[in-house]
């Protein structure tokens, strides 16, 4: 059985012809951060149609201070509370040093960063998270790489020195 959930846009911008809605399937027990709230699904498959602007999180895109382990996973991380908190300033210099000390252990990192600090300068953080989570699977391909001996790079880097 699926359970439908509707969040009205305001009128004024349904007036106006907008039609913003973000369709959101949840699993059963499934949770959704949803600006400063945690939605937490029932026991049932649910979906839901979200009018508005507020950050939006599903629960496998989401990282605590503990599972943010990692020198990519804390760059994700810095960038997750600048987004839900709609706060760049807030996480920038914690921000500005993870990614410092990152590109000096692995410069190959340097594309990735790049395309993360254009996303966050025209504040599209969402995507900034999005490529955040590419560079989270390039540093997993260069410390399993590391791990085995192997000296070649995985995609979207280029040669560490």
């Amino acid at each position: 059985m699926h359970q439908e959930i509707r969040l009205n846009a305001p009128e004024g911008a349904r007036s106006q012809g907008q039609n913003m809605s973000l369709k959101v399937e949840l699993k059963p027990n499934e949770r959704l951060i949803i600006g400063d709230c945690v939605i937490t699904n029932s026991d049932q498959r649910t979906r839901l149609f979200i009018d508005g602007k507020a950050p939006i999180l599903r629960e496998k895109d989401i990282l605590t201070k503990e599972t943010a382990n990692s020198p990519s996973k804390r760059i994700y991380f810095a960038i997750q509370l600048m987004y839900l908190d709609d706060d760049i300033a807030g996480s920038q210099k914690e921000y500005f040093s993870l990614i410092n000390d990152l590109l000096k252990a692995a410069p190959s990192t340097l594309s990735l960063i790049d395309e993360i600090n254009n996303e966050i300068l025209t504040g599209s953080l969402y995507k900034a998270l999005k490529v955040a989570k590419k560079l989270i699977e390039y540093e997993q391909g260069l410390l399993e790489n590391a791990a085995t001996g192997n000296s070649s790079l995985p995609t979207n880097g280029e040669a560490d020195s």
